[in-house]
């Protein structure tokens, strides 16, 4: 993983210029979500791979699509709370949002953590790790610290945005 905090970036850089097709609260969980698995191999000395079956593809996908469905049902009671924080500009129409959003927050983990680790199978059925480059790390803890700053500029311009127009915090 690019430490996992560091996934919040792309997620925050992406998910708030496209809040109205992404969910960007989901978009925010599923992008870290992934790695509960590792946490849990270490925490609880697990004889099973570190990055194991929710660092797959076809895994990652379904994690997506569950946790998508959770935060859809979550929107009634948290849904106010995300529009306080301006992490929606209004309630979403249906489900898609929060989907595709979970899809692409759990899929982007995989993708971004597969060149850095040797023993994920992001193609699973498949044995090998046909993404894996080492090389590649430097670019890859570049572009999600410099998304985490761009996103991170992002959401306080949008306060600013709201402090302007008198609507206050």
């Amino acid at each position: 993983m690019p430490f996992t905090p560091l996934h919040l970036g792309p997620a925050l850089a992406f998910g708030l210029p496209l809040r109205r097709v992404l969910h960007p609260p989901t978009l925010l969980v599923a992008s870290v979500a992934v790695d509960v698995e590792p946490l849990l191999v270490v925490a609880l000395g697990l004889s099973y791979p570190l990055h194991g079956y929710l660092h797959t593809l076809p895994a990652a996908v379904a994690c997506g699509l569950l946790l998508g469905y959770a935060m859809a049902l979550l929107e009634g009671r948290l849904g106010p709370l995300y529009r306080a924080l301006l992490l929606e500009e209004g309630a979403p129409a249906g489900r898609g949002p929060f989907l595709a959003a979970g899809v692409a927050g759990t899929v982007s983990h995989v993708l971004l953590d597969s060149p850095l680790y040797s023993d994920i199978q992001p193609l699973y059925p498949l044995g090998a790790n046909p993404f894996f480059a080492p090389r590649l790390a430097p670019a890859v803890y570049g572009f999600c610290a410099l998304s985490f700053l761009a996103g991170t500029l992002l959401y306080l311009s949008l306060w600013a945005l709201r402090l302007k127009r008198g609507s206050g915090p």
